[in-house]
């Protein structure tokens, strides 16, 4: 017998009325996140350090239910900008349910030539992380509002990198960005157990293997032999997941890192 109180999988997914702020919304992976959420029925606030390229992002996003993207200047690596973002995103929106971390500042040197300054700088990207996520949370309790938080990282957060994929061909993966991606995990993972009494859950959702076009063929072949299902995901692939754990499908989810790597980490 149908529960009369009981939610339909269609509403629990939707996310009308929703509004989502997402860094990065114009990059590879966080353009298909973005457009998920999008179709899914929410309102984007876009960030980026630039003012124009975010609203130009927004304009490009669907709009199904014409509730008009916005664009805002956030650099989340600048604790200022995350002050002066976050207020302006709340002020063009009127309110922010949920927080994508997805932006990165990348580092292109390993281990062999990185050097101190270089990689504390991009442990800033953890930092800016948590500075949002704490103003998310802050403001959602302050309108007594649920909120979620939703931290990207990586398969490379969890394990080791693959030497034979980059050998001859390219850098290999670095270590500050392991160690970075390691860290918004755990974050994750911490800020759940402290926020769960506020309403607040907060997810990570970390991709696997992602190249893009960009991407020398040679390494993309050597991951495809590492890979269980043979061969890499394609941006499309992270629609759902983020769909999910920003929606009330994932209203009893909190704390977890959800891997979309194709199997890469059940090896």
């Amino acid at each position: 017998m149908k529960q009369t109180d009981e939610p339909t999988i269609q509403q629990l997914f939707d996310l009308t009325g929703k509004t989502v702020l997402i860094s990065g919304a114009s990059g590879y992976l966080g353009g298909a996140m973005a457009r998920g959420l999008a179709e899914a029925g929410a309102r984007l606030v876009v960030s980026s350090r630039d003012q124009g390229r975010a609203q130009e992002t927004a304009l490009q996003m669907p709009d199904p239910h014409q509730v008009g993207h916005l664009g805002v200047e956030l650099d989340h690596m600048e604790e200022a900008s995350i002050e002066s973002g976050f207020e302006s995103a709340v002020n063009a929106a009127g309110q922010i349910d949920v927080l994508v971390n997805n932006g990165n500042d990348p580092l292109g040197v390993d281990w062999k030539e990185v050097n101190g300054d270089d990689f504390s700088r991009h442990l800033k990207n953890a930092t800016g992380y948590f500075l949002l996520a704490r103003k998310l949370r802050d403001h959602v309790v302050a309108r007594q509002a649920p909120g979620c938080v939703i931290m990207i990282g990586s398969m490379y957060g969890v394990v080791g990198s693959y030497p034979e994929a980059y050998e001859d061909i390219c850098n290999a993966s670095p270590v500050a960005y392991h160690t970075m991606k390691g860290g918004i995990i755990h974050q994750t993972r911490h800020l759940s157990v402290y926020w769960a009494k506020d309403h607040v859950r907060v997810n990570c959702l970390s991709p696997g293997p992602f190249p893009s076009d960009a991407a020398p063929v040679a390494m993309v072949e050597r991951l495809k032999t590492h890979s269980p299902m043979g061969r890499m995901g394609t941006p499309a692939e992270m629609k759902g997941a983020v769909v999910f754990l920003a929606s009330e499908a994932s209203s009893y989810v909190t704390g977890q890192n959800i891997l979309v790597d194709g199997g890469w980490t059940a090896w």
